[in-house]
């Protein structure tokens, strides 16, 4: 009797294994095709991500203005306005100082490349000035080899151009109609969803526009931390262009990883052709320690507050992100996340607050079987 109570468990078991088994397959394979439609239309849903994006930053001020008697249309054109006015401010601020001082970085850019030629012919290198000009025909006749892999990424680099401008026309456009009809929006997915569905959707759509939202503001914090200290640690060095320097950092803080290196990258340039390689050297120094700070301790710490996540999931998120998806991954990776945290904790109470029914005793009748007295059946 034991031995066959034994094989009997044992069936169970891999029965129940192998049902476990067959639905993570399932899981697996809808998610597998999830991606792939995802990809077969990014086209359409990346302009959509990045006007969610832009729509959780300026929602406050068009709530703002149609608490105040506006109507949505009107509302959502001015903050639509306002929000191209910023951006288009935002870029003269960079490009203007920039420009004006043109002249003097060129000329920086001029003594910086001499200094490193004098640099190279002395010891221990002693590279002279034959040795650099036979480098120098080598790499022209290494470009003219390769002129036709150049056409091709500078056509595929046009066209990345393209394609961002067009991204970023279709997502102010679809951030003018979120801001206009977004409050509508519940509702009437209210009314094309049966059942509890209808219920549950929306709440799970509210609450991950929340999350959204967080992690915009919490961004652009993050931003504002790195254009203070750094602009800062600029100033107290002596290198131009400050203020410029402080708004691409803080424009930069949105696209992860390649944004700060690429602001970094301008800033310690900047210093080296301006101030010297000394000067250059405690920028970077400095970008360095206010991006290690930002990255390991302010982001994490201020996201997981706001979005309700642990900062080692932040960390964990934007590395499998990175890893997944490039760049995009890194920016989506912490939304994604909230928004997978936002879902499992609804489930989750959802399945607290339902308590599974009794089952009836032996000789009670079912509740539905039961019929008032004095009404016909």
């Amino acid at each position: 009797m034991p031995a066959t109570v034994s094989a009997t468990k044992t069936r169970a078991a891999l029965r129940t294994s192998a049902s476990i088994s067959l639905q993570l397959l399932l899981v697996l394979l809808m998610t597998w095709v999830a991606l792939w439609v995802l990809g077969r239309t990014w086209s359409v849903v990346w302009p959509l991500v990045v006007a969610l994006l832009l729509t959780t930053l300026t929602w406050p001020m068009a709530r703002f203005l149609r608490r105040h008697g506006w109507r949505p249309a009107l509302a959502a054109s001015a903050v639509t306005v306002l929000f191209l006015l910023v951006a288009a401010g935002t870029v003269v601020l960079i490009a203007v100082p920039v420009a004006s001082q043109s002249g003097d970085l060129v000329s920086g850019v001029e003594d910086g490349i001499a200094q490193v030629r004098e640099w190279a012919a002395g010891p221990p290198l002693n590279i002279g000035d034959d040795q650099v000009t036979q480098a120098f025909d080598a790499a022209i006749a290494r470009v003219q080899d390769s002129v036709g892999s150049i056409i091709t990424v500078t056509l595929s680099g046009v066209g990345t151009l393209v394609n961002g401008v067009v991204t970023t026309v279709l997502a102010v456009f679809l951030m003018f109609f979120f801001l206009k009809d977004g409050p509508r929006f519940l509702p009437w997915l209210t009314r094309q969803l049966p059942g509890r569905l209808a219920t549950d959707v929306p709440v799970v759509a509210e609450r991950g526009w929340d999350a959204l939202g967080a992690f915009v503001r919490s961004q652009a914090f993050v931003g504002l931390l790195d254009a203070v200290f750094i602009g800062l640690g600029l100033w107290i060095v002596g290198v131009p262009l400050v203020l410029p320097l402080a708004v691409l950092t803080f424009v930069s803080a949105f696209v992860p990883i390649v944004g700060a290196l690429f602001a970094g990258f301008v800033a310690v340039l900047i210093a080296l052709v301006s101030n010297g390689p000394t000067d250059a050297l405690i920028v970077l120094a400095i970008i360095i320690a206010v991006q290690q700070l930002e990255g390991n301790v302010f982001q994490p710490i201020i996201q997981s507050r706001g979005l309700g996540l642990h900062a080692a999931v932040v960390l964990l998120a934007v590395t499998l992100g990175g890893s997944l998806a490039g760049i995009v991954g890194s920016l989506l990776a912490v939304p994604v996340a909230a928004l997978i945290s936002v879902v499992w904790n609804y489930v989750r109470e959802q399945l607290v607050d339902t308590p599974p029914e009794p089952e009836p005793e032996a000789g009670e009748q079912e509740p539905d079987a039961v019929v008032p007295t004095g009404e016909p059946t």
